[in-house]
């Protein structure tokens, strides 16, 4: 490689930092696809179970751990995060303090993530193609088969911590990530190192005792996967911790120390849509399933239907229900509307609120 070349790359990742940042990206980063040491920490984590019912993450086979396979030609992968902090929306512990709230994980309160990052990405390899030529590269927004975290966190961005989300010193961890891989061989950037030091604050913070050791998640017990990804019922031993959190967890986010350097985002289409940030829960659960489609399109949360959506929130109602403090008529009201949908056609609706009609003090 000439001189010439390698001033042309490095100018090239100069213009790839200015322009990741001029489409709202926080941080771009340059990393290799190696990824051998966390490739064989997967392989235990599947070995064990710990991905529940995602056979997706199974399915791709050696491809998860090398992205050159997934995108044939790829040597370099540009990393980078956007910050997703909806500064506007109610304070989190506030909501999740009040049971007869709806608490939805802050990331998923605005417009679904995947399409703004992938168009951003699409557009900032487009503007870098007019500037050098055509390239080869892929797009990639969490649905690819490649371990993100630990790319991102080669490419600088970030080391994972004891909770397996990735810190930043600058901006903890509520942030968004997304690549490109690319067949350009730009200078790489040196890896995240980590500072969890001898905290370990996240790990008791877990409602459900998900994180069974520093860096080590049991997604079968994480809310997050239970109200998302898993598509059956809830464990009945899991639902009281459940509480009020109908979509996602952000509690071993909410402790982190790191968490007080959290940036709040720039981009408006992650501001709270249709009062989600502390609504109430029956009116959520008297949704028909034309008003949940139409409240949700656009977001995260309609991905996980209709069905699953009633199937959390039978959860949390009883939970409301449990609570010994509840006034009379906002538990008569609860009571109500889980006996409003007793007869549903859904025999996993029909089955939490069943439960939820038991929690009654």
């Amino acid at each position: 490689m000439t001189e010439f070349e390698i001033l042309n790359l490095h100018a090239t990742k100069q213009a790839l930092i200015d322009g990741a940042r001029a489409l709202g990206f926080s941080q771009l980063g340059v990393t290799s696809v190696e990824i051998a040491e966390d490739a064989q920490h997967l392989l235990r984590w599947l070995d064990a179970g710990y991905h529940g019912e995602m056979e997706y993450m199974q399915r791709h086979g050696s491809m998860r751990t090398r992205p050159h396979e997934l995108a044939p030609g790829t040597v370099r992968v540009l990393s980078v995060r956007m910050d997703y902090w909806p500064a506007e929306a109610e304070d989190a512990e506030a909501v999740l303090a009040d049971s007869t709230l709806g608490y939805v994980s802050r990331y998923a309160l605005g417009r679904d993530y995947h399409k703004i990052i992938r168009r951003s990405l699409a557009q900032l390899a487009e503007d870098i193609s007019k500037r050098i030529g055509p390239f080869g590269y892929r797009v990639c927004v969490d649905s690819a088969p490649i371990l993100e975290k630990a790319l991102a966190r080669n490419a600088g961005l970030g080391w994972i911590g004891k909770h397996t989300n990735l810190i930043a010193r600058d901006a903890g961890s509520l942030f968004f990530i997304g690549e490109i891989l690319t067949d350009l061989p730009l200078p790489v950037d040196q890896p995240a190192s980590a500072h969890c030091g001898t905290c370990e604050a996240c790990i008791p913070a877990c409602p459900t005792a998900a994180i069974i050791a520093p860096y080590q998640l049991d997604a079968r017990r994480c809310i997050s996967y239970l109200t998302i990804e898993h598509k059956s019922a809830i464990p009945v031993e899991l639902r009281s911790a459940l509480g009020n959190r109908i979509y996602g967890c952000d509690d071993c986010q909410l402790c982190c120390p790191w968490n007080k350097f959290a940036q709040p985002t720039a981009e408006p289409d992650f501001a709270p849509r249709h009062g989600l940030a502390d609504a109430e829960l029956v009116p959520l659960f008297e949704w028909s399933e034309q008003e949940f489609l139409a409240k949700t399109e656009g977001t995260a949360i309609w991905r996980i239907g209709y069905e699953r959506w009633l199937r959390n929130l039978a959860v949390a109602l009883g939970n409301a229900l449990a609570k010994s403090e509840q006034p009379v008529k906002a538990r008569e009201r609860i009571h109500a509307a889980l006996v409003a949908r007793i007869d549903h056609p859904s025999v996993l609706v029909r089955e939490h609120v069943a439960w939820a009609l038991t929690r009654t003090v």
